[in-house]
């Protein structure tokens, strides 16, 4: 992509708005929404007050942003003010919905967001999609995000844009997945199997991982390596807040960095990366359990009762996953390190040999590693919130679609 992906809805990717009279009307309707978003509910002077605009311009603004929709009046504030009570803005409960959606390698999952962060609707299929072509795929997660997207109107929202989180290298395109190796895709236009009435995103599921940290997490900082580990390791590096994407849009394939040169083949072509010692298949190899549903959850109760084989597995693989991170580390110098993903529940067992190696091989002091509340979670909300974010950024590019 060519812009950190929450700039990229719904005004497009790094459309900076020009600056012109109207530009800086949309960058204020902008300004005053995020910080009802972020502060509210608040009354028009409390909006004037943070953002250093006259109540009279703030007024004009937040009346723009009811009719369209995106603000909605609470009543008067809470007594005990000196003055006249002014009526209290909060974001719209109604109105425009983020819709966000995951391909993973054994499953398909959609949700619709409100403006004020909350999950309106939700649907999740378990399915094999190791080797599916992309159509069959595609159909059934349309399926879900048409079901998803008629829950939601149900209850008075509307769909501002979808964003699809895959485990594979995307074209700065925003919608081609240029190879995606434990599905088997290569050069796939998603834009043009998906439904042409949203506006689309499609990222890496690291990248969308890491944007629900930042936006969702508690107390993360503003620069981080996010580590989103399943049956493929995907890593998503904040700067300042941003995203880093790289040249091409491919940073962050922390998986097939190589821990043991000569070591087994993997489906990137390489030998010996991260994603053979470390990925959940790698984990169930070692340990000696044949993949199937729930496969951490069998992995944490096996570790909890103490299974000496599944305890070394995971020791092992927090051992690859530091000799992986150590590079990283020593290469951008990150405030912390966040373990994301499904593996994220089995911290316990990873983490210790995991921030052994860091330390053992980190120039500097040893890098912080914590673990996302979001788990799983995090790329499904991460997209989801990524158009939310759209919203905040260019509201009038929504009220004049609404």
């Amino acid at each position: 992509m060519s812009a950190p992906l929450h700039e990229a809805r719904p005004a497009g990717p790094g459309r900076a708005l020009p600056d012109t009279q109207q530009g800086m009307r949309r960058r204020n309707l902008s300004r005053v929404l995020h910080t009802v978003s972020a502060e509210g509910p608040l009354s028009r002077a409390a909006v004037a007050s943070r953002i250093g605009l006259t109540r009279a311009a703030v007024s004009t603004l937040v009346d723009e942003l009811i009719r369209s929709g995106l603000l909605e009046e609470l009543g008067p504030e809470r007594p005990g003010r000196v003055g006249r009570p002014g009526s209290a803005l909060a974001v719209s409960g109604n109105g425009p919905a983020g819709v966000g959606a995951e391909v993973g390698v054994d499953h398909l999952a959609v949700c619709a967001v409100d403006l004020r962060g909350r999950v309106r609707s939700r649907a999740v299929r378990h399915v094999a999609n190791r080797d599916r072509s992309p159509e069959p795929v595609i159909g059934d997660l349309t399926e879900l995000v048409h079901r998803v997207v008629a829950e939601a109107e149900a209850e008075g929202l509307w769909p501002a844009g979808l964003a699809v989180a895959v485990p594979g290298l995307v074209a700065r395109d925003a919608r081609t997945v240029v190879r995606a190796p434990n599905l088997g895709w290569q050069d796939t236009d998603l834009g043009a199997l998906l439904p042409a009435r949203f506006p689309l995103t499609v990222a890496n599921e690291a990248n969308f991982g890491a944007l629900a940290e930042l936006w969702l997490g508690e107390g993360t900082p503003r620069d981080f390596l996010h580590v989103s580990a399943e049956i493929g390791i995907g890593a998503a590096v904040v700067v300042d807040g941003r995203l880093l994407h790289g040249n091409r849009g491919f940073a962050g394939e922390l998986g097939h960095v190589p821990v043991q040169p000569e070591g087994p083949e993997c489906a990137c072509g390489g030998r010996g990366c991260l994603e053979q010692y470390a990925g959940e298949d790698a984990v169930l190899r070692a340990a000696g359990l044949e993949p199937g549903e729930d496969r951490v959850g069998r992995l944490a109760g096996r570790a909890e009762q103490g299974d000496a084989a599944v305890r070394r597995a995971l020791h092992d693989a927090g051992t690859a996953l530091g000799i992986a991170l150590t590079g990283a580390v020593n290469l951008l110098d990150p405030e912390s390190v966040v373990l994301g993903g499904a593996l994220s529940g089995l911290a316990p067992w990873l983490l210790p040999a995991l921030r052994s190696e860091l330390a053992r091989r980190t120039a500097g002091p040893a890098c912080p590693v914590s673990v996302s509340a979001l788990g799983p979670e995090g790329p499904l909300l991460g997209a989801a919130h990524s158009v939310v974010r759209g919203v905040l950024d260019d509201p009038a590019a929504v009220a004049e679609r609404a």
